[in-house]
């Protein structure tokens, strides 16, 4: 997979305010906060290559990784959001990159073997726990990744390396903000395409923050560095 520097320009909320702490310092030095208050929950555990639902690439260097039950995975609404746990052994913050089809019950987190073990005893399985939603740290600005197969016919944008889960994404058209779908799994889906030349888009954080950036056009599997970051604060 390549990675370009474009040239830039410059519902959620009732999904994660109620489930809505920081992740640690930000290339900004900036002060990292919580998203909302603590929800109690139930940790297990599964094998996880930080891949899934949410259509991410393995991270086999960074498994603090973890599945959402199914109902508040909110077809993708928190993929690449994080999560910070409070176990038995201590706290640790996880990125949702899946989702949990098995785990019906609300609060239930299926985390990699590795992250569970960092803060309860595998040999107990199931642990009732504390979480809530925190602000990811990051480094750099956000990404986009066009799916294989995108093109000026049909485009599916992916948004990546988030500070703050994503709310939506809209494309500029004809002198107005299109909103585009985002399908179940975490690409923003225009079945009819977007058009030739440079594109025009802007993403949405949760918290009403917007990045506008403009990218070189849809391109079967390739990756484009924005211009910015959403601030923490």
């Amino acid at each position: 997979m390549s990675i370009d520097k474009p040239a830039s320009a410059p519902w959620l909320a009732a999904v994660l305010l109620p489930l809505l702490a920081a992740c640690g310092p930000t290339d900004a030095g900036e002060a990292l906060r919580a998203l909302g208050e603590y929800q109690d929950g139930l940790i297990t555990f599964y094998d996880a290559d930080g891949s899934g639902n949410c259509s991410f690439a393995p991270s086999p260097g960074n498994l603090d990784v973890a599945a959402m039950n199914i109902g508040q995975y909110q077809d993708s609404a928190v993929c690449g959001a994080c999560v910070e746990i409070e176990g038995p052994k201590g706290n640790l913050n996880v990125r949702i990159v899946d989702s949990c089809p098995d785990c019906p019950d609300k609060g239930h987190l299926d985390l990699s073997q590795e992250a569970f073990a960092k803060i309860a005893n595998p040999v107990d399985g199931r642990v009732k726990v504390r979480w809530r939603m925190v602000t990811c740290d990051v480094q750099g600005p956000i990404r986009y990744h066009f799916k294989d197969g995108s093109s000026q016919w049909w485009t599916a944008i992916q948004v990546l390396n988030h500070r703050l889960p994503v709310a939506k994404l809209e494309y500029w058209k004809n002198g107005a903000w299109v909103n585009v779908k985002r399908e179940s799994y975490n690409y923003f889906v225009e079945p009819n395409g977007m058009g030739t030349g440079s594109l025009k888009v802007r993403v949405t954080a949760s918290d009403g923050q917007t990045l506008e950036d403009t990218l070189p056009g849809a391109a079967s599997d390739k990756t484009f560095d924005g211009a910015a970051q959403f601030k923490a604060g």
